[in-house]
């Protein structure tokens, strides 16, 4: 019996790890990019997570489906470590002498000025987040995991996934309109989605969907 690209990732099959990352690399720089709003960054964090995913290979159960799921959460950890060593070096760097003023490209950049400061403001509330929440919606929204793969790759309860999820919403709908003085309409728990694709405001949605280009 032919073994699985399960088995021959948990064996350290190249090649098997070579078709995972035909197969998921994409996803793994879309999530990167919409928790980081860096293309660089996400372009390493990719490298990161499938060197991560070398290491915790032998973690892998030998039957089961798609390994998407476990690269997801992978990804939100690498994410999350990269995250404090940023931090880190941004602390180091303030404390450096201020440096020569730079030419004023101001012209240049006018264009990409209003995606920026909407990538911005998702970012600054999805950062208002509690960690377990900004997992959720990393993985449900952002990632179109279902509730099942995500907890899977969180390691917790269906039913927990469901209302972290459902707290998260209600959150980002009220930050998303706190800039502009508005009262966030209530939660009813409408149309939440039976599977995955849960749905924000679209300043939300579309702020953070990344650009062309990027890993492949």
């Amino acid at each position: 019996m032919e073994p699985t690209l399960r088995g021959r990732v948990r064996d350290g099959d190249p090649d098997a790890f070579g078709v995972l990352f035909d197969d998921c690399s994409r996803a793994v720089y879309n999530l990167a990019f919409r928790l980081t709003g860096n293309r660089h960054e996400a372009e390493e964090i990719v490298s990161l997570t499938f060197l991560e995913a070398w290491r915790l290979r032998t973690r892998v159960e030998p039957e089961g489906q798609s390994l998407r799921p476990w690269l997801m959460g992978i990804t939100v950890n690498v994410v999350r470590n990269f995250s404090r060593a940023a931090r880190r070096h941004q602390a180091a760097m303030a404390r450096l002498p201020e440096p020569a003023s730079a030419p004023d490209f101001a012209e240049e950049l006018a264009e990409r000025i209003d995606d920026a400061a909407r990538l911005a403001a998702v970012r600054a509330a999805f950062g208002r987040l509690r960690p377990a929440e900004q997992d959720v919606i990393a993985l449900c929204v952002w990632s179109e995991l279902d509730y099942a793969a995500a907890a899977q790759a969180l390691g917790i309860p269906v039913g927990t996934v469901r209302s972290r999820l459902s707290r998260a919403r209600v959150k980002l709908r009220r930050l998303a309109v706190e800039p502009d003085g508005a009262r966030a309409p209530a939660d009813d728990g409408a149309g939440e989605p039976d599977r995955r694709g849960e749905q924000l405001p679209d300043d939300i949605d579309t702020a953070v969907r990344p650009a062309h280009g990027g890993t492949r």
